[in-house]
């Protein structure tokens, strides 16, 4: 099999690039296999080193990929400069997206080279799961399907937004997340209808309670939503939400390796709009996830010419927003197969009505 460095050091060959420096820590972890805060990566055709300092050399030289050198040196700029030096480096990759304009002039004045942006290479590589990754992913989800079977029991009247956002961060915590996957949205009543709304410190509000949520594991995040009832559903309600069921359902079904993921979009937001709701669903489709919550590829309608590829993970959420009434979103997280599609997200979608 080829391994990560490999395919990475073809793709920087064909922009040109012999060698890269690593500063992101997410991408750092993402080729070492290792999480560290102090240090960067170089990466040039025949060697790969992890450059830190004390606090971290023990811990790497255990844990990182065996593929890399773990080297203090007393110089960093000093150490790179030799290296890239001795292997006759001329043009260096580094992360457009993630690192600041002074950081770039930093390294472009001290090592006197050519510099190239190799984001998208990065993004690209990291769009395609191996079978570990899909493993953490759906260790992942287990653990947020689990935290959601545990607040249906555990959700009281008495109980606030923010109570419910501290109890399944908590609970995720508790049973094995290293870390939330991001900032938990817990929000009902009027306060559904904002497909990011803050959790407030009051009382849950009658209407939609709407819970987006995800563990991380490894690195490896993890991403689902699902609307409840506080109190009996209104009929309107009840429309909404098998809408939205239908536009997520109808999706999943069309997704598989090489469709167009505006394609996807499109399918849900017929749904929505046949429904008589066109213009309440103002978000897209759903988005990659991985050690980012938020990566490649994106199921939108701007996603011009983009087609899935096997082993990709996405969301898939349709959402209806009634500005000032109440809003639902449904989510799961699969990953995309040669013919349909694997689903991590194990919670049930029949609408519950809670008190």
């Amino acid at each position: 099999m080829t391994s990560r460095l490999d395919k990475f050091r073809a793709e920087l060959r064909l922009c040109g690039a012999e060698a890269a420096i690593i500063t992101d820590e997410i991408n750092e972890r993402y080729f070492t296999s290792f999480a560290f805060s102090d240090g960067l990566l170089l990466i040039t055709q025949s060697e790969a080193y992890l450059i830190t300092d004390f606090r971290y050399k023990e811990e790497a030289e255990k844990h990182a990929d065996s593929n890399f050198s773990v080297v203090v040196p007393a110089s960093r700029m000093g150490f790179i400069k030799e290296v890239l030096s001795d292997s006759g480096v001329s043009l260096l990759g580094f992360e457009g997206k993630s690192m600041s304009y002074s950081e770039y002039s930093m390294y472009r004045s001290a090592l006197e080279t050519e510099m190239v942006d190799i984001s998208g290479i990065i993004a690209s590589l990291r769009c395609v799961k191996d079978e570990k990754e899909l493993e953490n992913i759906a260790a992942a989800q287990k653990i947020t399907d689990a935290a959601f079977s545990h607040m249906l029991k555990t959700l009281t009247p008495d109980m606030t937004e923010a109570d419910v956002a501290l109890e399944l961060e908590f609970f995720m915590r508790k049973n094995g997340a290293e870390r939330l996957a991001f900032d938990t949205i817990a929000v009902s009543g009027d306060a559904s209808a904002l497909p990011h709304g803050r959790c407030r410190d009051v009382k849950l509000k009658k209407g939609f309670l709407t819970m987006d949520f995800g563990a991380a594991v490894r690195g490896y995040c993890s991403d689902m939503t699902r609307t409840v009832a506080i109190g009996k559903a209104s009929a309107e309600m009840k429309k909404v939400y098998s809408t939205v069921l239908s536009a997520q359902s109808a999706a999943l079904e069309f997704l598989k390796e090489g469709v167009l993921c505006r394609d996807a979009d499109a399918v849900a937001r017929g749904i929505i709009n046949d429904a008589g709701y066109a213009g309440t669903f103002g978000h897209s489709l759903g988005h990659g996830v991985g050690m980012y919550i938020h990566e490649e590829p994106r199921l939108s309608a701007a996603a011009g010419e983009r087609r899935l590829k096997r082993g990709e993970v996405v969301t898939v959420e349709p959402g209806i927003y009634l500005e000032g009434r109440f809003g639902c979103r449904i989510e799961d997280m699969v990953a995309i197969t040669e013919d349909g599609i694997l689903n991590f997200t194990a919670s049930g979608k029949d609408l519950i009505e809670i008190f």
